[in-house]
């Protein structure tokens, strides 16, 4: 039993098929512009012609605004891209991404098997891209010497960072003599100077004129380059085999300028910025050791061994009043009781009552101290000591009281 599609069941199974088919995907057609028309929306739609058949096209706006050339009726063109199927209208069509006019068909397809190749070998991977340095001290420019390109550099790295040492090394940048210089001039760059980066620039031009930067020794000798590459070959629409093997593409080769030049306005603002952090962060800084100087020094005044020391030294001195106060004091008891002894002793001093007219009698014979008498007898001598000498005397006669 055969089955049954609606039309839009059976559109979609063919535009299925479409999608599917690798060749259909990546197809270059050449022919005659009919019809053409730029829709509001800015997407253009238009008829390919052959002297057999004709093929309904559409390129959608983002593409179109990127084509270096204004389609126009009857023109011969290359489109590139893929057939699908309008499924509104049950009709095939070419959904294009390139266009290009007639005659430079060869070299595209020259452009992407080389492309594919060195590819396929990883020139172009991203792990081997290198940065930019972002200060520069000295920049090699690979173009030629009387090109405007060499002086739209020269003015972009005047105007934005004077300072940077601009190397030519000079080639050709069109014709076929010129792959070779251009190689030439990278390899002087890489082994007779310091350079930090490379520039290869060329201002904008067709196909044909940009061929050179599409040469299969040129892109390696920029791959090879021990020194960062940046390119800025023809305008932001060109791309040329050499922006993918370079470490950055610029658009132009004053936007490349740029791209390797620090901005000295911003490098000069942004200089009296840091300063005036930094004056004031210093002087944040000071602020702060000053306060902690000053908190430390409250804290030593505090802990010092003056205050101490002082305070020793006072009560030194008032342990010392009292010690002379005391030891005058003691003195003079002492000083009173020593006269109240002496006074005392002379009291009891028997040359003092010989003074007031008493006297010491004693036995001249036996010393023995006369006190009463019954101690001497008749005839007995007698010593009789006085205040002032002595006398000796005999008794002739001894009366008593009892």
């Amino acid at each position: 039993m055969t089955n049954t599609y609606t039309v839009y069941q059976l559109t979609r199974y063919i535009s299925d098929l479409f999608e599917l088919d690798p060749a259909l995907q990546d197809v270059w057609v050449e022919g005659e512009v009919s019809n053409f028309t730029r829709a509001s929306s800015g997407h253009l739609y238009f008829t390919l012609k052959d002297d057999k058949s004709e093929l309904r096209c559409v390129m959608w706006r983002s593409q179109a605004e990127l084509l270096p050339f204004d389609p126009q009726h009857g023109d011969a063109i290359l489109a590139h891209g893929q057939v699908t199927v309008y499924e509104a209208r049950g009709q095939y069509q070419l959904t294009c991404d390139i266009l290009q006019p007639a005659g430079v068909g060869d070299l595209n397809r020259q452009f992407e098997l080389l492309k594919a190749r060195l590819e396929a070998e990883g020139l172009f991977d991203v792990d081997r891209k290198r940065p930019i340095p972002v200060f520069p001290r000295r920049i090699g420019v690979v173009t030629s010497p009387t090109t405007a390109a060499f002086q739209d550099i020269q003015n972009v790295i005047r105007r934005r960072f004077p300072l940077l040492d601009v190397i030519l090394s000079p080639a050709l940048v069109q014709g076929k003599d010129a792959p070779p210089q251009i190689v030439a001039a990278i390899e002087r760059l890489n082994a007779h100077t310091d350079a930090d980066v490379i520039l290869v620039a060329r201002g904008g031009g067709s196909l044909e004129d940009l061929w050179c930067f599409n040469d299969e020794t040129v892109v390696r000798a920029v791959a090879a380059s021990r020194i960062p590459v940046v390119t800025g070959v023809g305008h932001e629409i060109d791309f040329t085999l050499v922006d993918f093997a370079a470490d950055q593409r610029a658009p132009t080769p004053s936007a490349a300028a740029e791209l390797v030049t620090p901005d000295g306005v911003i490098l000069r603002s942004t200089i009296r910025d840091l300063s005036a952090q930094l004056a004031d962060s210093l002087t944040a800084a000071l602020d702060d050791c000053r306060r902690a100087l000053e908190s430390s020094g409250r804290v030593l005044d505090r802990l010092s061994p003056l205050n101490r020391i002082q305070n020793a030294r006072q009560r030194v001195d008032d342990l010392a009043a009292r010690i002379d106060a005391f030891t005058r004091h003691g003195l003079a008891r002492r000083r009173d009781r020593l006269q109240a002894r002496i006074d005392a002793l002379n009291a009891a001093n028997p040359t003092a009552l010989l003074a007031r007219g008493y006297a010491i009698v004693t036995r001249a014979g036996d010393g023995h101290r006369v006190s009463s008498a019954h101690d001497a007898d008749a005839g007995t001598r007698l010593l009789i000591a006085l205040h002032d000498g002595r006398l000796t005397a005999d008794v002739r006669q001894r009366e008593t009281d009892t």
